[in-house]
């Protein structure tokens, strides 16, 4: 893990191998204070935004990559795995078969863009209103959809089964502010659905937006509401722990749009679900419900006084994200801000030395700046999902409730 802040004096600090001094007592490491100094201001404050992306599913349903192809990517026995761009950019290609190699010479897709299927598909969408009939508009739409149900097909990867303790751990240590504190608000890209099976498992309480009715609609009224416990005194009542906040920002694989009363509602079945597919009119679509709610709740919640922004495995890559970021750096300056993501940072790779994404990505070049020039609020940490969660605070030990549901799971299990 690496660290870049404005006490790192302008150059990255590195974790290292931890050191006994002649007592047997570990040494403080200067990089990893660093980071828990980063994570402990977000989480400090009244109220904490998490951003996440790809990078924290990823690791799920992985075993350890072969010796000699470190950068493989390999499946439990009979588990898939979150698709990465590349990984799409082969699938799309094995379904459509000679019409893919069409549709690219159709779409004049440049070859610098070549493994990039959101280029891809942007170059379609744009080839689709101006290719003739006769030169193959029909052949661009159908590759379309089907690229489209592929990727749909892809990102459905996960069971319910499947071990997502990683996500349990990170929710368990969220969820565990102080409930004087304002919820903490997850926003995520991802379309799976890692944060609801982990919050099922640890029984916590999802506030998503949908109803509690049968099937489950979208309003946005439901973020405003809260969850207390009532005891028998029906003047007292308590805030209960184990809630936060879900907003997906490019929709669900078990979002569905009721075509007879034109509800959003949750099917976990569905064939049509409401995802925004990769493209370049991914800021048009985030213009649109429900996505507009997601939008307009991340840039109030970027806005609000005392508020910490931690950001897991999110590249910066999508600028109707970045751009609300940045300008909330800009004006807010009660907001702290702690990038965490493993393509931060310089760092040796099979094919030799490489630099991070901070030295090229338009956005975090601009974060960089701020930083070397005394920006105490912001952070860059180049860690994985895997690397990050176990330093995040923990606030509290596990509780009597915790510790039963654990029994009662496991004694699930052994039946």
């Amino acid at each position: 893990m690496q660290v870049f802040t404005y006490r790192s004096s302008g150059a990255w600090l590195t974790v290292k191998q931890p050191v006994e001094d002649e007592n047997g007592k570990t040494l403080p490491d200067e990089a990893l204070n660093e980071i828990s100094r980063s994570l402990s201001d977000c989480f400090r404050c009244n109220n904490l935004i998490v951003l996440t992306g790809l990078g924290t599913s990823l690791h799920v349903n992985l075993v350890p990559p072969p010796p000699d192809d470190p950068l493989k990517r390999v499946a439990k026995a009979g588990k898939h795995i979150a698709p990465m761009m590349s990984d799409l950019w082969e699938s799309v290609k094995a379904v459509n078969g000679p019409l893919f190699d069409e549709v690219v010479a159709l779409s004049r897709f440049p070859a610098l863009h070549q493994g990039n299927i959101e280029a891809l598909l942007s170059y379609c969408k744009v080839a689709a209103d101006f290719v003739d009939e006769k030169d193959g508009k029909q052949k661009i739409k159908d590759f379309i959809k089907t690229a489209e149900e592929t990727v749909r097909d892809q990102v459905r990867f996960l069971n319910a089964d499947d071990d997502l303790g990683l996500h349990a751990d990170f929710l368990r240590r969220l969820a565990r502010r102080s409930s004087r504190k304002l919820r903490a608000k997850v926003f995520t890209t991802n379309y799976d659905l890692c944060f609801e099976y982990a919050a099922r498992k640890g029984r916590y309480v999802v506030i998503d937006g949908f109803s509690h009715t049968t099937p489950q609609v979208f309003d946005s009224l439901f973020f405003s509401y809260d969850v207390v416990k009532r005891d028998s005194n029906p003047d007292s009542h308590d805030f209960i722990s184990n809630v936060f906040h879900l907003y997906k920002l490019h929709g669900s694989v078990d979002w569905t749009k009721n075509s007879l009363t034109k509800e959003i509602e949750k099917d976990p079945a569905t064939p049509t679900p409401l995802l925004v597919y990769p493209r370049n009119t991914k800021y048009e679509l985030s213009f649109e419900q429900p996505y507009l709610e997601m939008m307009s709740s991340f840039q109030a919640a970027l806005r609000q006084p005392d508020t910490g922004l931690l950001i897991l495995g999110f590249g910066f890559n999508d600028n109707h994200i970045a751009e609300p970021i940045l300008s909330a750096i800009n004006s807010n300056l009660h907001l702290k801000v702690a990038i965490c993501d493993p393509a931060l940072g310089p760092r040796e790779t099979p094919a030799g030395p490489k630099q991070g994404s901070e030295t090229w990505n338009t956005h975090l070049t601009k974060i960089k700046y701020l930083i070397e020039h005394g920006d105490a609020r912001l952070s860059l940490v180049g860690a994985t999902f895997q690397q990050i969660v176990p330093h995040l605070p923990d606030i509290a030990a596990e509780t009597d409730l915790e510790q039963h549901i654990e029994r009662v799971r496991q004694l699930r299990g052994a039946v």
